[in-house]
């Protein structure tokens, strides 16, 4: 098979936590000839592959350098907070900060959370290099942590829980793609996040609406019919026995004046 042969494909990366399962499945049935690459890469690594060419697209954490990536927000995540199942929180629905205040909380490198005000809580001695070794850190009763929902269900284990985490910084999942490099597969995967239908203008090729042709054919139907009405004028049935009659009167030579109306002559007795 030669380079020309070749199926053009869509390569979309995508970060922890997010789950692009429902719009690849879309893809593949909207776009069967054209192969979709997916891949996994961490949260920090996202603009990189954009940014060199790697990706044509993927499903980020804002936010994005807005000079050089456009972007599409799609969700934003409730953040929790991740404690052993026999920990005080767990009592509650829903932590304050200040519940932690005795706690260790653990601030893995990886974090995607912005903490301007400073996490709560004790800090670790050292930082963890991942969220997942963050997680084992807290199985092993060393601290909690502080994540997105869904990298809280993506490190799930069953002796550990979640609380919702009042107050806390929270992250947006967005669609991403190199500003200059919007090509006509980019704009047909932003149809599908923002759930258009195959039919619906995606926006790079602007239609007419649907009637429009059509209003305009009426219109000028009326127009049509509006100019054959004035010279018709004379053409009604009325209007147009008298100039026949007139004719026909001629021609005879000897139709009397009121014969149009009367008909035959009355006979005299």
């Amino acid at each position: 098979m030669t380079g020309s042969e070749v199926p053009p494909s869509f390569r979309l990366v995508y970060v922890p936590g997010v789950m692009p399962d429902k719009w690849v499945r879309v893809w593949h049935e909207r776009h069967p000839d054209v192969p979709l690459a997916l891949a996994q890469v961490p949260a920090a690594a996202a603009a990189e592959q954009l940014r060199g060419g790697e990706a044509d697209a993927g499903l980020v954490r804002l936010p994005v350098d807005r000079t050089v990536f456009s972007a599409i927000p799609l969700y934003t995540e409730r953040t929790v907070v991740v404690v052993p199942k026999d920990h005080l929180v767990t009592a509650v629905d829903e932590v304050m900060p200040e519940d932690l205040s005795d706690d260790i909380v653990l601030h893995p490198l990886d974090d995607v959370l912005d903490w301007e005000r400073g996490l709560p809580g004790r800090p670790a001695f050292e930082r963890p290099a991942t969220t997942a070794d963050a997680v084992e850190l807290v199985a092993a009763g060393i601290g909690v942590l502080i994540v997105p929902l869904s990298l809280a269900r993506l490190h799930h284990r069953k002796d550990l829980t979640h609380r919702p985490l009042k107050d806390a910084p929270e992250s947006s999942v967005a669609l991403s793609w190199p500003e200059d490099a919007t090509t006509d597969q980019v704009e047909d995967f932003i149809g599908i996040v923002r759930g258009r239908t195959v039919n619906s203008t995606r926006g790079r090729v602007q239609q007419p609406p649907a009637d429009r042709p059509g209003r305009t054919d009426k219109d000028g139907a009326r127009h049509k019919d509006g100019a054959g009405r004035k010279p018709g004028a004379a053409g009604k049935p009325g209007a147009a026995g008298k100039p026949g009659a007139n004719r026909r009167g001629g021609a005879s030579g000897g139709t009397p004046k009121g014969g149009g109306k009367r008909g035959r002559p009355r006979r005299r007795s």
